[in-house]
């Protein structure tokens, strides 16, 4: 009898444990705003530089457009946390959204480099303000031990659109002109207003209130618990922005259609190995993923250099798994470091990585790339990453840099 109720109480205590519910209605919201704002963003990101150029602008005039346009997201994500904390997450998106998408409808008929760089500055900010509000959105909504997969979710609903829009973009702009998509990019930026109409700041999955101390940008950009992750994704982000810059200009038009194929497959790898490493990490900790999915990409880098059309597909799969699962993990141990209260930090400071790393990623190779040629500058690019992981990240027992 007692051995029957013994194994009773063990089988008791063996039933599976029920997961709260990740893909609530309010969150569900929140990237649908995500999804049309990154519709917005990736869908004008290629035609401004495009219209620029077509109206005189030359190939500095366009490149000047994107320049402007991460120079003015960079800057304002330094000041978004302050403005989650003055107004809210509601208000502050909101105005996001206005800011990213009522400039763009200054465009059509306007051919003046300065109403460009003008609809440029301020799409920037709006941009900034929408992607740190959306990631501290995410992160606060989620149930703690489902936060990976949420901002893995999250991550797959901002990806889409690079993956989609960018291209389409470029493909419809040919054949209905550039009007017709800057109303589009409005819309689709404005719409999100909608959603979020009647959804509260404060939320319901968090069980107990938030007693921690303001954490502020200054904590975030002296906290080395934080630096040390956001450094080695954002040399990880450099190597993003040189593979999408000049991926088709090393591999030349005699590739045919490879360097599109290899592009299309990087992205695709990307939001995969983002979704994966979210439900990875929270059953076996994002910390263990960091460092391997930094190697993964490192090595995808490396098939880049022999410049063979196998080795190249194979390169962009891993660089792209290696890259996406980067993201969610450098993104989901940093908000594991901080105090539930520096939501907005953490999203800013990974943000500032991600950007200013596809930024700088692009300038410095261009320069390089002049004296060394494009392989040895792929292998100089590849061993850049490794050195940061080593530099950077001085291991503890756990395989990640012990807090700082």
């Amino acid at each position: 009898m007692t051995t029957a109720i013994e194994i009773s109480i063990e089988q008791l205590d063996a039933s599976p444990v029920i997961k709260p519910r990740l893909l609530t209605w309010p969150l569900i919201r929140v990237l649908l705003v995500s999804f049309g704002a990154m519709t917005s963003f990736y869908l004008l990101l290629a035609l401004v530089p495009m219209y620029a150029d077509a109206n005189g602008a030359s190939a500095a005039g366009a490149g000047l457009a994107t320049g402007v346009l991460m120079l003015s997201t960079v800057g304002v994500e330094l000041v978004s946390p302050a403005l989650i904390a003055r107004f809210g997450n509601r208000r502050t998106v909101g105005s996001g959204l206005l800011l990213l998408g009522v400039p763009a409808l200054a465009l059509p008929g306007s051919e003046s480099m300065v109403t460009i760089l003008a609809v440029c500055l301020v799409r920037g900010a709006g941009f900034a303000i929408v992607v740190v509000v959306i990631g501290a959105w995410v992160a606060a909504m989620a149930p703690r031990e489902r936060r990976g997969e949420a901002l893995g979710v999250g991550g797959v609903v901002a990806s889409v659109p690079a993956v989609i829009m960018l291209p389409l973009g470029v493909w419809l702009a040919e054949r209905v002109g550039y009007s017709p998509l800057f109303i589009g990019g409005a819309v689709t930026a404005l719409v999100g207003l909608l959603a979020m109409v009647g959804l509260a700041d404060e939320q319901p999955d968090q069980e107990q209130p938030d007693t921690t101390q303001p954490f502020g940008m200054r904590d975030g950009l002296t906290s080395s618990a934080l630096l040390r992750p956001a450094v080695v994704f954002s040399a990880t982000a450099m190597a993003a922005g040189i593979v999408a810059t000049f991926l088709p200009v090393a591999l030349g038009e005699a590739s045919g259609g490879l360097a599109a194929i290899a592009l299309l497959t990087q992205a695709a790898a990307a939001t995969i190995g983002r979704w994966w490493a979210g439900r990875y990490g929270d059953r076996h900790g994002a910390a263990k993923l960091l460092v391997p999915s930094v190697l993964v990409a490192t090595v995808g880098m490396l098939g880049v250099v022999l410049s063979s059309p196998v080795a190249v597909m194979v390169g962009m799969v891993l660089f792209g798994a290696g890259f996406g699962a980067a993201q969610n993990s450098s993104l989901a141990v940093m908000f594991d470091r901080a105090p539930s209260s520096g939501c907005g930090t953490v999203s800013a400071v990974w943000s500032i990585a991600y950007d200013a790393g596809l930024g700088l990623g692009a300038t410095g190779f261009g320069v390089v790339v002049l004296s060394t040629g494009y392989p040895a500058a792929f292998a100089l690019t590849a061993g850049l990453m490794l050195a940061v992981l080593l530099v950077v990240l001085p291991r503890g027992r756990d395989g990640y840099p012990q807090r700082g």
